[in-house]
């Protein structure tokens, strides 16, 4: 009887008992959430653009579950270019209802959203990690002295200091854009089509990447500000020869703080 009366937030990696073959749960469960075992909870922009394996709105990318909330009304087009502007609330009960649906921490699927990262953080009650933007500090850590971390964006005309200020971005921070390539930015941030060309893409996330390093040779990693860029870190990393991050390794990260591993 020595688990008589132990009460216990059961997660998925622990908590479970093979009996005669079947697995159960022991102990006394803990309640007060409406959807367990999706730790991480996601508030996405309203699109419909294809997200590929990879991209942060497509449920395979991750390793462990999720949950998503659509926030209505927040177009990339809004936030990217208009800054977001009369959003807050709009988020803010977002990220609550996440919350209050079993979410014990809370992320975005938009780096632009590092604008409001003070304001969520203050409001949900949960740990908020807003933007990828938010690795640049930890990833600069890392690098050699003299190199320095490079920023990949969907918009460089509209990524402001204060975007930058609020994930604690240094200002002078060398930032690339891909509103010239003839794809990704007319897809995604101006909605001229629902289908997209992979291929096309992919070459205009590399060609702001080599635009980036030719005019900054001091860049020792990229940082991917945009959460739809995943899918093309790989190509992109092996066209530079440089170290990639994004928030597929942010939030793997995030999640790791969540949900420790056991070991046995």
């Amino acid at each position: 009887m020595a688990n008589a009366g132990k009460r216990r937030d059961f997660a998925p990696e622990s908590g479970i008992a093979a009996v005669g073959g079947i697995a159960r749960a022991r102990g006394i469960a803990a309640g007060g959430k409406a959807v367990y075992g999706a730790p991480l909870g996601i508030l996405m922009l309203e699109a419909r653009f294809p997200r590929i394996p990879g991209d942060m709105g497509n449920a395979t990318t991750w390793p462990f579950p999720v949950l998503y909330r659509v926030v209505r009304g927040a177009s990339p087009e809004r936030v990217v270019l208009d800054g977001a502007a009369g959003l807050l609330d709009a988020f803010v009960a977002a990220a609550r209802d996440l919350v209050a649906q079993g979410a014990e921490a809370i992320t975005t699927n938009c780096g632009f959203l590092s604008i409001y990262q003070r304001e969520l953080a203050a409001s949900v009650g949960v740990p908020v990690a807003t933007s990828s933007l938010m690795q640049v500090p930890w990833v600069q850590a890392t690098l050699p002295p003299r190199q320095r971390v490079g920023v990949l964006t969907v918009s460089k005309s509209t990524l402001t200091p204060a975007h930058l200020a609020a994930a604690n971005v240094p200002l002078d921070t060398p930032v690339e854009g891909t509103e010239n390539g003839r794809e990704f930015f007319r897809v995604l941030i101006k909605a001229e089509q629902t289908d997209m060309d992979i291929d096309a893409a992919e070459a205009d996330i590399v060609a702001a990447g080599r635009a980036l390093v030719r005019a900054n040779a001091d860049i020792g990693a990229i940082v991917l500000e945009c959460t739809n860029m995943p899918p093309y870190a790989a190509a992109l990393g092996d066209a530079l020869g440089l170290p990639v991050f994004d928030i597929y390794s942010m939030i793997t990260w995030f999640h790791a703080g969540l949900r420790p591993r056991a070991f046995a």
